[in-house]
């Protein structure tokens, strides 16, 4: 029987992996990657060589099948996302779930993800958090905001640059304008920034300076 590695990447800073991370990927039989364009330079910069095949939110209900076959040989197979530990708003759940299900061994590095630094830095309670991940674009999105508005932990959410606004004004709308926030973006790499405030606050700074780069959100639970 094969075994299936959940292998986190660098969010930025490519010094951000493990050697353990790095000697797996070389010894694997396969790497699945979400992007073989950006995952062949990260490869390339560590020296890893490893055959990759595309495994992404497209094909993953159709090539899940076939991976878990291959485990269920002799294959030790690595999953990895374009950036941090792969299923956290990225595809992996499905495999993993097919390999527990099969009796297939998976194990998961510790590693980079977003959202735990910028929870951090934030300065808002982490003793207790909801990780939310990215809200639903239009069905449902009134309801879930809605829902939360009433959470006492800690929110946590993934925007993009282009909706931020937008969804700083639902926090305004929803939670109070009043309500604490920090936003993080770009963390790890050179121009990292996190802006902390109140949602109109926030609002406002980024209204005035539109955000690049990936972002993460941290909303204090409601008192």
């Amino acid at each position: 029987m094969g075994k299936l590695y959940i292998v986190p990447t660098p969010i930025g800073n490519l010094e951000d992996i493990t050697l353990r991370a790095i000697r797996l990927l070389k010894e694997v039989d396969l790497i699945l990657v979400e992007d073989t364009r950006t995952s062949g330079k990260l490869l390339q910069h560590l020296g890893v060589s490893t055959p990759m095949q595309s495994h992404h939110m497209h094909n993953e209900h159709k090539t899940v099948t076939a991976i878990v076959n291959r485990l269920q040989g002799d294959a030790s197979i690595a999953l990895i996302s374009d950036a941090g530990t792969p299923a956290i708003s990225d595809p992996g759940f499905l495999l993993t779930r097919a390999c527990v299900e099969a009796g297939v061994e998976v194990e998961c590095l510790p590693g980079a993800t977003a959202f735990v630094p910028a929870l951090v830095n934030s300065g808002l309670p982490n003793d207790k958090f909801v990780f939310e991940g990215f809200l639903p674009v239009k069905k449902g999105r009134q309801t879930r905001l809605t829902l939360l508005a009433e959470e006492t932990r800690t929110l946590i959410f993934y925007e993009s640059p282009h909706k931020l606004l937008k969804t700083l004004a639902h926090f305004v709308e929803y939670f109070g304008g009043d309500r604490p926030v920090s936003v993080s973006r770009e963390l790890t790499k050179m121009y990292e920034e996190t802006v902390r405030g109140t949602a109109e606050e926030v609002l406002r700074h980024y209204s005035e300076k539109p955000p690049k780069g990936e972002i993460v959100i941290v909303v204090g639970g409601k008192k």
